[in-house]
């Protein structure tokens, strides 16, 4: 026993090469070493050699296979190998098994969280914060998972403790000031004062723009707009981002697909998914809560399957998802073989396991040539929106901090100039592939819902359901930026929101202008 402590200890020290070592010392002493095979696996996985733990947690279970942390576990290092079904049947059976242990409720409905089984998640996470009070990460999930399922008083209350035992604790301030409700007396003091101390810039970037959620609903909008100012700055200048990176992928995509489209021409799928894409924070949420309120389809939320299933196909070694070499790699690629392995990814999320489902990753929007050519039967949905608000809205975003995917998002110019070149993309896409994809105006659609829900219906081949209209009644989980709001009945309180601060937008007003394009 005091070995099997000492080995974990190693683990939780975050000493992972040590516990490997001492891990395959133990081993080889005794094979039969079910804890040290355990503590093995975890290492192997800490240490980014999936495969080899996968192996490792596989023959820990073939030894012990009703230990509950160990299937916990293995859940958790599916996932790290993509292989989600595997996962979901993982943690389904260490769930239905049990267990006491905060940190192995915690780690199951981590693995739901991530497979979108948010639903399941839940009670585990609850189980975890009435188990371990004082752990601050379990509550964190716990408040984040109560604000997906619009619980805003039960949420809130969840982020308070935190604060309580952290006042610095920059993802709970900027959860706390996500939940749109009325800043409490004190939180813009609290805020200053944590960010008075010594921080990370991480910490920092979050704390600065929780402070600018509160000063802007307190109609103090200079201080807000210094405050993401600061805060923009500050992630940008962590980040390797050129803007140029962007700029020739999209140039690749439009000259791949220019001429004679990339891919042999052999789907003979019959599937539809609906792929609802566009620019993040221009609606994509709210067409997909529409959507998925009617009885024939469930949402899958934001997959990475159809990227991850391009970046397969095409071979590249690239650290990028997708890039120039990528889009090149592609070609002569088999359609039926990418809508497959699309939707094999896609069925082993919860929401897209049966029938017709939604994938609203709005980034899809540059995978379009892809889509149509592997599902001859799908969908395509793209939100557009003024502009201005585009721009606004995803520079006073901030996305998960690790995200390779919208480091455009943290300098307006930058910002502004990629709005330009998925305008640019649509109006291509619009030319090669006629009458295949349905574009919503986000302004025609907070302004009449019924006309264009009918049209949106139509285009995805789908019978009229009133339900659509009373999107706001859906209780499933949304984990996306918009969850509060979509709880709401439809209105038009977002549309021309940049105006407030138009006198800080000036460069970004007449950069459009340059280039012809609207700003409303």
């Amino acid at each position: 026993m005091a070995a099997s402590t000492n080995l974990r200890e190693l683990l939780v020290s975050g000493r992972i090469s040590e516990a490997l070592a001492a891990a395959g010392a133990a081993l080889s002493a005794d094979p039969s070493d079910v804890e040290a095979g355990f503590v093995a696996a975890v290492a192997l996985a800490e240490s980014g050699r999936v495969g080899d733990a996968v192996k490792a947690i596989g023959a820990v279970l073939r030894a012990d296979p009703k230990n509950v942390e160990y299937l916990a576990q293995q859940a958790k290092i599916f996932l790290l190998a993509r292989r989600e079904a595997d996962a979901l049947t993982a943690a389904r059976a260490a769930a239905e098994l049990g267990s006491e242990d905060p940190l192995v409720l915690d780690t199951i409905g981590c693995v739901f969280a991530r497979l979108g089984a948010h639903d399941e998640a839940l009670p585990l996470f609850d189980r975890a914060v009435k188990g371990a009070p004082e752990a601050i990460e379990f509550r964190f999930n716990l408040a984040s998972t109560l604000g997906f399922f619009g619980r805003v008083d039960e949420a809130a209350e969840a982020y308070e403790a935190i604060l309580a035992r952290d006042p610095g604790h920059g993802r709970a301030h900027l959860g706390l000031a996500g939940l749109r409700r009325k800043p409490a007396p004190g939180n813009v003091a609290c805020l200053e004062a944590a960010l008075a101390g010594k921080i990370e810039t991480s910490e920092e970037v979050r704390l600065r723009y929780a402070l600018f959620q509160l000063y802007e609903a307190e109609g103090q909008l200079s201080e807000a707009n210094a405050q993401l100012s600061l805060g923009n700055a500050r992630h940008r200048a962590n980040l390797s981002y050129q803007f140029e990176s962007d700029e020739a992928v999209f140039e690749t995509i439009r000259r791949t697909f220019v001429r004679d489209l990339p891919l042999i021409p052999d789907s003979r799928l019959d599937e539809a998914p609906i792929f609802v894409v566009g620019l993040p924070r221009t609606g994509t949420t709210l067409v997909d809560r529409i959507l998925s309120s009617h009885a024939e389809v469930s949402s899958a939320g934001e997959l990475q399957a159809m990227p991850l299933a391009v970046k397969q196909l095409s071979g590249t070694s690239s650290r990028l998802v997708l890039d120039p070499q990528t889009v090149e790699a592609s070609k002569g690629v088999s359609a039926q073989k990418l809508g497959e392995l699309y939707l094999a990814r896609a069925r082993q999320n919860a929401g897209a396991q049966h029938g017709r489902f939604t994938d609203k990753f709005p980034l899809n929007f540059l995978y379009i040539g892809w889509i149509l050519q592997a599902f001859p039967h799908a969908s395509v949905v793209c939100l557009r929106r003024g502009a201005m608000d585009s721009v606004w809205s995803n520079y006073k975003h901030l996305f998960a901090i690790g995200s390779p995917y919208y480091q455009w998002s943290y300098d307006l110019m930058d910002t502004a100039r990629y709005v330009l070149l998925f305008q640019r993309l649509m109006g291509f896409w619009r030319q090669r592939f006629p009458g295949r994809i349905h574009e919503v105006t986000y302004e025609w659609l907070v302004a009449d819902q019924e006309t264009e829900t009918r049209k949106l219906l139509s285009h995805c081949g789908l019978a009229w359901d009133a339900a659509c209209l009373d999107f706001h009644n859906n209780d499933a989980a949304v984990s996306t930026p918009s969850a509060q709001q979509v709880r709401e009945p439809i209105n038009a309180r977002a549309v021309g929101s940049w105006r407030k601060y138009e006198r800080h937008l000036g460069e970004v007003m007449e950069f459009f202008a340059a280039n012809g394009i609207p700003l409303d």
